[in-house]
C-alpha cells in the first residue's frame, strides 16, 4: 500500500483547559491547562487531537506524492500510522481507506484555496440554539451588550479636519428612495396567513431568476441575474424551506433559475426528528418547523417566515475560474451578500418582511437537503412573507416605516 497526506492540513496549538481536585486542594484554583495540538483538515467533520509524534510524522509528507506505507511503519509504528489514517490526515491507496481517499479526493477536485477551505470547515454549525445562547447570556438587547461589552466603537467614523469637509448636494427623491427607506430586518412574520404564490414567485424571479443568457464558449454559458457575481459564473444555489405559501405544498425545493420552476426535494422527517429530540424545547415540533429553527441558529422570530432561502455556492463553480486562488472564497460570501440584498428590496417592494441572518447551522441544513460542505454548502439564510399587525419581538426601524401603520 501507499500513502500520502491529506491535500490541505492546518495544525493549531491550542490551550485545553480541565479541572482537577488536587490543584484546588493544593491551594490553586482547580483549573489546570495543558497546551494541545489539533489538526485541521476541511474534508473532515471536526479537528483531530494529534501529539508531536504524529506532527513529526505528518511533517514528512508530500500531499502529492505517495510513499510506501511500510517505510513510515518503520519509523514510526504500525499503531501511529493506522490510527492517522483511520482520522483521514493520512490517506491509502488500497480499498480499505477508500471512503477517507474519496473525501480527500473530492476536495482536491473542488481547487479550493487551503487556508480559505479550513475557515469555511471550522466556521460551519452544527445544532447550535444562538439564539438561546444569547438570551442566556443577557445579550439580546443593546442594552445588555452594552453592559457586558461596554461601549462600542463610534457609529459614525471620523477622519481629517471637519472644516476641509466638502458638502455634496443630496439626490432628488425617488421611489425607489421610499423602498431603501422602509427595508428593515422584520422579526415579526404573521404566522396565520399564507403568503400569496404569486409575490412568491415574483421575489423568486427578481432575485434568482435567469434574466438573459449568452454562449460564452463551447460548454460555458453565462446567465444574466439582477445581482453582479465574480467571473458572471453564479455559482449560488436557492434552496427553500417553504412552510406556508398558498397552493403549494410545504416541504423543501430547489430553485431552477434557467427555467423559474421548484424542484421538490425529499424530507427525511424520521432523521430531522431525530435532531430534534436534542433540544427540549423542540421535541413537540413538526419536522418542517423544527428545520426551520435549527436553519437559523434557534432565532425563532425568522422561523415563524413562510419561506426561508438557503443561499448555497457551489464552490467548484466558481473555483473553476479562480483555481486555489485567495480571493475566491471571498468572491463567494460577495455572491450571497449581493443576492441577500437585492431579496431584501424585492420584498419590501412588494410591501413584505424580509431578513438575512448568517447565523445558520451548517451541518443541519447541508443534512437536510444532500448538500456537501465543500462542494455546495450554505453561507446566508433568507427569509420573507406577511408582517404580523403588532410587534412582538423587538425590531429597529429607525426611519418608522415598516411598523408606522400598526399597532406596536
Amino acid at each position: 500500500m501507499r500513502v500520502r497526506r491529506c491535500a490541505v492540513l492546518w495544525l493549531e496549538p491550542r490551550e485545553v483547559a480541565h479541572f482537577e481536585l488536587d490543584a484546588l486542594l493544593s491551594g490553586g484554583t482547580g483549573v489546570v491547562s495543558r497546551m494541545q495540538w489539533f489538526a485541521h483538515a476541511p474534508q473532515l467533520p471536526a479537528p483531530v487531537e494529534v501529539d508531536a509524534d504524529d506532527l513529526a510524522l505528518l511533517g514528512e509528507l508530500s500531499p502529492l506524492d505517495w510513499i510506501a506505507a511500510a517505510q513510515l511503519r518503520e519509523r514510526h509504528g504500525a499503531a501511529r500510522v493506522r490510527g492517522l489514517l483511520v482520522a483521514g490526515l493520512l490517506v491509502g491507496s488500497t480499498k480499505p481507506w477508500a471512503a477517507q481517499r474519496e473525501a480527500d479526493e473530492c476536495f482536491r477536485s473542488q481547487r479550493w484555496h487551503g487556508l480559505a477551505s479550513v475557515w469555511h470547515a471550522a466556521s460551519r454549525w452544527d445544532g447550535i440554539d444562538a439564539a438561546g445562547e444569547v438570551e442566556a447570556a443577557g445579550m439580546r438587547t443593546a442594552q445588555g451588550l452594552r453592559e457586558a461589552y461596554g461601549a462600542p466603537p463610534p457609529m459614525l467614523h471620523e477622519r481629517g479636519d471637519a472644516k476641509a469637509r466638502i458638502a455634496l448636494s443630496r439626490a432628488g427623491r425617488t421611489a425607489f428612495d421610499d423602498v431603501l427607506d422602509a427595508r428593515a430586518t422584520c422579526r415579526n412574520f404573521d404566522t396565520t396567513r399564507p403568503l400569496p404564490l404569486t409575490l412568491f414567485a415574483q421575489v423568486l424571479e427578481r432575485v434568482f431568476g435567469a434574466r438573459g443568457r449568452v454562449r460564452g464558449a463551447d460548454d460555458f454559458d453565462v446567465l444574466k441575474k439582477t445581482s453582479p457575481s465574480g467571473g458572471a459564473l453564479h455559482p449560488t444555489e436557492c434552496y427553500l424551506i417553504v412552510r406556508k405559501v398558498e397552493g403549494l405544498q410545504p416541504g423543501l425545493y430547489h430553485y431552477r433559475a434557467g427555467d423559474h420552476a421548484l424542484q421538490p426535494l425529499p424530507l427525511d422527517e424520521t432523521r430531522i426528528l431525530a435532531d430534534a429530540g436534542r433540544h427540549a424545547s423542540m421535541q413537540d415540533k413538526g419536522a418542517l418547523d423544527f428545520l426551520a429553527w435549527i436553519a437559523v441558529g434557534g432565532q425563532q422570530w425568522f422561523a415563524d417566515a413562510p419561506v426561508l432561502c438557503v443561499l448555497a455556492p457551489r464552490f467548484g463553480r466558481n473555483f473553476w475560474k479562480y483555481r486555489n486562488h485567495p480571493k475566491a472564497y471571498r468572491v463567494c460570501i460577495l455572491d450571497v451578500g449581493h443576492l441577500s440584498q437585492t431579496l431584501l428590496l424585492s420584498a419590501t417592494e412588494q410591501g413584505l418582511g424580509s431578513f438575512v441572518t448568517a447565523a445558520i447551522n451548517e451541518f443541519d441544513i447541508e443534512r437536510a437537503f444532500g448538500l456537501t460542505g465543500i462542494v455546495d454548502g450554505p453561507l446566508a439564510v433568507c427569509g420573507f412573507g406577511m408582517r404580523a399587525e403588532a410587534m412582538q419581538t423587538y425590531e429597529l426601524d429607525p426611519n418608522r416605516k415598516a411598523w408606522s401603520h400598526r399597532t406596536e
